[in-house]
């Protein structure tokens, strides 16, 4: 019962913060153009969130006369759900699912979202949903590669699969300062995987008419989006928990944990889209080979520090 209710507060606790972080983008966004941003709806614009959640699922839900209904329906829902999943991970000290394999639940449960998006692209029955969708599937699964073998050089320094000895492990020095490399290249991998700017390509708004999600509406389009910035949440807690000595118990963590969310604005108000095939050329050419040599060098010295306490 404990677990249940603990759930429901999580899930309730990450969709308030979407909404939030929502509004915080769009403000942070309008001051990087020197503009407002929502100002209107509530004191300082504070129930625009709120007001954009009531006029998305009361619209009127369109389909295309063509789609596979039961796939382009369920679609969006399983992709919110699978987003709300990746929360299970997280090590909350009250008799949650703190489990001792979160790393590979996090791995597993991440790369299905492919999957919804590749039937949301398929089932809409458009060239263009379609093409969104194959760019989508290509840059993922290419990014997966090196995000996963980043994820094994931490394993390896940590020798657990349990996200709360990562909190242990760094009591006394962030691994951010022991692998610098591996944080640009996890940062910047986690931008790939959640879409976001400079590798929107799966929405590409300024090329593409809106990508994989072009023929969704009303509540199917406010489901891709809540999976989405869900998603953001979970990886910038990741970067906090991974290499910024992420701390249950401070105050701290949480302002780590806006910053890195805040970092992801930063980014898409900046910089300008990447071009596809240097996208491809970053994931296979540059960081495979780097994150190889990490985890080779890792696991060398893990070897050596083993074979010399023996």
């Amino acid at each position: 019962m404990l677990i249940l209710i603990s759930m429901l507060i999580l899930i309730i606790c990450v969709l308030v913060g979407v909404a939030f972080l929502t509004l915080l983008e769009r403000k942070v966004l309008g001051y990087i153009q020197i503009r407002k941003g929502p100002n209107k709806t509530g004191w300082i614009g504070i129930l625009q969130p709120f007001s954009d959640a009531i006029k998305l699922f009361s619209k009127e839900q369109t389909f295309p006369y063509m789609a596979n209904l039961l796939i382009y329906y369920y679609s969006p829902i399983l992709n919110f759900v699978i987003s709300l999943f990746l929360w299970l991970s997280v090590p909350i000290y009250s008799g949650f699912l703190s489990f001792n394999y979160s790393m590979l639940f996090f791995l597993s449960v991440s790369s299905l979202s492919v999957y919804t998006v590749m039937l949301a692209g398929w089932s809409s029955n458009s060239n263009y949903s379609l093409l969104g969708s194959l760019r989508v599937i290509a840059q993922t699964i290419s990014y997966e590669v090196s995000m996963s073998l980043i994820l094994m050089s931490f394993i390896y320094l940590v020798m657990s699969f349990n996200l709360k000895d990562f909190f242990m492990f760094q009591q006394f020095m962030w691994l951010m300062f022991l692998c610098l490399p591996l944080v640009f290249m996890w940062v910047i991998s986690s931008l790939a995987e959640t879409n976001r700017t400079p590798f929107d390509f799966a929405e590409g708004e300024s090329e593409l008419v809106s990508g994989f999600n072009v023929e969704y509406s009303s509540g199917g389009f406010a489901l891709i989006f809540l999976a989405e910035y869900a998603s953001i949440l979970f990886m910038s807690m990741m970067c906090v928990i991974l290499f910024l000595g992420g701390d249950f118990f401070s105050m701290f963590f949480f302002l780590k944990l806006s910053f890195m969310a805040f970092f992801w604005i930063w980014v898409r108000g900046t910089l300008p889209r990447f071009r596809y095939d240097k996208l491809m050329f970053l994931a296979w050419k540059s960081f495979l080979p780097n994150s190889l040599n990490f985890l080779i060098f890792f696991f060398s010295m893990k070897l050596l520090f083993i074979i010399f306490m023996l």
